[in-house]
């Protein structure tokens, strides 16, 4: 039967159906094309330039790359994401950085999701569904009930070749009144918080804003099956992709970390297999390692020194002993091991006993000549 004049024949649709369907196929491939790493950088900078206008020039703004994981299958080779962090004072500031950056999206095709966990709101910009960056929205509240007093390492001593002193106080992210005490003394202070904790972003941005160090106190498994265990932790065992993405988490809670103590960690840090699987996943985001020898069987050191992490270790707990004499007593031995050796590292944690100690000693040695300065300083 001949078809109607300018009918279409059934060979002729099936043919256009299969390179309607050709052009469409290969247009979807196309857009497969990750983004250029001169078009992130320059996101990077519409997400930075919106954070700095939506919440004021004072409030810090930091970028932190991640550590870079290889696209698979059609992707191609990978570029890491940004993490931005900025604080947020007021819900109107906070409204005014969500318009921008879903303007920010609509621009660059990318997709828009928020993820909340106590004092963050987490904004995941994706391409194709390969996130590029994560804006961490933190609110200090306790930050804005109190005047600012940022503090910087003292000079101290009789010039660069005085003793120096890090002090780390770990453990915060529990309790808000230890976390105000521990901030209120007025000299310089390296603060490891533990994460996922309520108080983890807010205490660490309260640091951070006040001038001191921020370590993240990375959970670690520790000796014998009694220890007390924590719900995220590095354990004896974890593969590279296990510990890479626990730590990742971790950091997600914990603002303007610069470096990692351990937390317990007695059988994880005795563990040269799981040492030489978190090293490189710190020198990927720029992170040091304190090793805060909770075991004489640790190789944790040694393992960063061979990764290329810059790392040191604890000389002296302060409060094993909870009583202000053997905490001035550490505190003294702490001061010997500095002058001795040039550097030293004390550990302590925000007992009131501990802290009370601290605010009258420091100051003493400090007039004797040793300088007090944060972990980063003393890093070998």
């Amino acid at each position: 039967m001949t078809p109607p004049r300018g009918g279409v024949t059934a060979p002729r649709l099936l043919f256009f159906l299969l390179a309607t369907f050709a052009l469409f196929f290969l247009g979807a491939c196309g857009n497969k094309k990750p983004l250029a790493k001169s078009e992130l950088r320059s996101i990077t900078s519409e997400i930075t330039a919106a954070a700095e206008k939506a919440a004021g020039p004072k409030s810090p703004v930091t970028i932190r790359p991640e550590i870079q994981q290889p696209f698979t299958g059609d992707m191609g080779g990978g570029v890491a994401a940004d993490h931005i962090y900025v604080s947020v004072g007021s819900a109107s500031q906070a409204v005014a950085l969500k318009a921008s950056l879903a303007g920010i999206a609509r621009r660059h095709r990318l997709t828009l999701a928020e993820v909340s966990s106590p004092g963050v709101e987490r904004f995941d910009l994706a391409f194709n569904g390969h996130r590029t960056h994560s804006v961490h929205m933190v609110t200090p509240l306790v930050a804005m009930q109190r005047p600012l007093a940022p503090r910087m390492p003292r000079k101290g001593g009789s010039g660069a070749g005085a003793p120096k002193l890090a002090i780390i106080l770990d453990d915060l992210g529990y309790d808000r009144a230890a976390a105000d005490s521990l901030l209120a003394l007025p000299f310089p202070l390296t603060v490891s918080v533990l994460p996922h904790l309520p108080l983890s972003s807010e205490v660490a941005e309260e640091a951070f804003r006040r001038g001191d160090e921020v370590l993240l106190h990375l959970p670690m498994q520790s000796e014998g099956d009694s220890a007390k265990t924590e719900d995220v932790e590095l354990r004896v065992g974890m593969s590279a992709e296990q510990v890479d993405t626990a730590l990742a988490g971790m950091l997600e809670t914990v603002p303007h970390v610069v470096g990692v103590n351990n937390h317990q960690g007695s059988r994880a840090t005795a563990d040269p297999a799981l040492m030489a699987e978190l090293m490189p996943a710190l020198r990927g985001r720029n992170l040091f390692f304190i090793d805060s020898r909770t075991t004489a069987s640790t190789v944790a050191f040694d393992a960063a020194e061979r990764a290329g992490v810059p790392a040191a270790s604890r000389k002296v707990f302060l409060d094993d002993t909870q009583t202000r004499e053997a905490i001035v007593a550490q505190i003294e031995l702490a001061a010997r091991d500095a002058a001795r050796d040039g550097s030293a590292i004390a550990i302590g944690h925000p007992h009131g006993v501990t802290i009370a100690a601290l605010s009258e000693e420091v100051p003493r040695l400090e007039a004797r000549g040793i300088r007090l300065v944060f972990a980063n300083d003393v890093l070998r």
